[in-house]
């Protein structure tokens, strides 16, 4: 079965997520742990984390529809020291917000070299950084995103991510979230039949599906190998609207949370009910 959602807001309350996740027709969802642009942020109470289990399980959600997101101030690639240990503090934090939520991922950005190191310096110190936090934690995965590449961003390639993966100590802990529009901006093509496949047996090759444990479904404003991030509503960019019939039909992702980060929240509802009319072929629009 297909799972689609959206990415909600938390406002009022992390437990608030699920029911803004219901309202669209979802059966999967991304949210913030806390306001992602604090470093710091109230330890949730007990009255928040009950009803947040009550608010799931009326919405039908298991803790793996859940593809929570992390700070963007976090970056465990950091080249100086300091400003890493406090990304490392909040990442650290983050993951145990997701296990008392009862949930199972966490997906992060995988860090900058803010062009002060070479990409596999960082790329060493995001290995580093990973096995501390996974090792002082337990219970969830780190969902690694690939991005777009723009600036000194890493994670555009999947090398990256098979490099990161290959270092990670604990492999049952450490996942990837595909971004449709990061990686076709990042110099994938996914327009047509043909591209789609390619670059998903690319994938599988370097990086293996096995690891795949979500994906955030977005339409660019930007051409292929732009490097830039800029997302889209569906069929309104330049990936079009054929690419999500074949990820909606694709069985390798089955019961993994493919969620909306489409830039008019108004219409998640319509995307969804539209993503879930390709899961039969012949639906089209």
């Amino acid at each position: 079965m297909k799972r689609a959602g959206a990415h909600v807001s938390i406002s009022g309350g992390v437990q608030n997520a699920p029911l803004n996740a219901q309202q669209i027709g979802a059966k999967a969802f991304a949210m913030f742990t806390k306001n992602q642009r604090q470093w710091r942020a109230k330890p949730y109470t007990g009255e928040q984390i009950e009803q947040f289990h009550a608010n799931m399980a009326a919405g039908g959600f298991r803790p793996q529809d859940v593809l929570p997101h992390d700070a963007y101030l976090i970056n465990l690639g950091n080249p100086d020291a300091e400003a890493r240990q406090k990304s490392f503090d909040a990442f650290v934090d983050e993951l145990q917000r997701c296990r008392q939520l009862g949930l199972v991922y966490l997906n992060f950005h995988p860090g900058s070299h803010l062009r002060k190191i070479d990409e596999n310096s960082c790329l060493d110190l995001i290995v580093e950084s990973l096995n501390r936090a996974l090792e002082q934690t337990e219970g969830v995965t780190a969902v690694i995103e690939n991005t777009a590449g723009q600036g000194s961003n890493l994670g555009y390639r999947f090398e990256h991510l098979a490099y990161l993966i290959e270092r990670v100590d604990d492999k049952s802990r450490i996942g990837v979230c595909l971004d449709t529009c990061h990686t076709f901006t990042a110099g994938y093509d996914l327009r047509d039949r043909v591209a789609y496949d390619q670059t998903m047996q690319e994938f599988d090759e370097v990086v293996g599906f096995s690891y795949l444990k979500g994906m955030h479904l977005n339409d660019s404003k930007v051409d292929l190998g732009s490097r830039v991030d800029r997302h889209e509503s569906l069929g309104k960019g330049k990936l079009g609207i054929e690419l999500f019939e074949f990820i909606m039909q694709d069985e390798r992702m089955d019961e993994m949370p493919l969620i909306l980060e489409t830039v008019d929240a108004d219409l998640w509802p319509q995307e969804i009910a539209m993503l879930y009319g390709f899961v039969e072929p012949g639906n089209h629009h």
